[in-house]
């Protein structure tokens, strides 16, 4: 069962935030939440190919500001969660658990079988948010993420709907 706070689609709010679809002209800002969020942001390039009918993209705002956003990929029947960023300044503030559960709650509304997704494995937090909103470890993949001079793994995690 998932738990946590509900977005109840389609424009999910709690605490003054509001979850609403990410657009082109968000991208500036997106962008600069990406590299102060990710030590190896993607590029604008990457995010602008997303705006594509298999994508969900979607921005978690307060007052006009955006304070995070999520990135997902539709294919076939699973929705896989390829990014998902907050504002350092808004960490702790129920903002990636909002992003999480609206996406979710799209996923299932869209008939997904599943949200799947990848965390670097030193990424605590991330790991302990989705496990508490019912996603389980399904696999592991070595050296996925760029880590300074080397590679650091990735816990595959999901949560099926059916």
């Amino acid at each position: 069962m998932i738990s946590g706070s509900r977005s109840s689609l389609p424009g999910a709010s709690a605490h003054g935030i509001r979850v609403r679809s990410l657009v082109p002209e968000d991208l500036s800002y997106v962008m600069e939440l990406e590299r102060q969020g990710h030590p190896h942001p993607w590029p604008e390039s990457t995010f602008a190919d997303c705006f594509r009918p298999d994508y969900r993209l979607w921005a978690a705002e307060s007052n006009g500001a955006l304070l995070g956003y999520a990135v997902v990929a539709y294919m076939v029947d699973d929705a896989h969660l390829l990014n998902i960023c907050v504002s350092p300044d808004a960490r702790g503030q129920g903002v990636g658990r909002l992003l999480l559960n609206y996406l979710i709650d799209a996923a299932r509304n869209d008939s997904m079988d599943q949200v799947i997704l990848e965390v670097r494995v030193s990424n605590y937090r991330a790991i302990a948010l989705y496990l508490s909103e019912g996603f389980v470890e399904i696999g592991r993949r070595a050296g996925y993420y760029p880590d300074g001079a080397g590679r650091e793994d990735a816990r595959v995690m999901a949560v099926r709907f059916t």
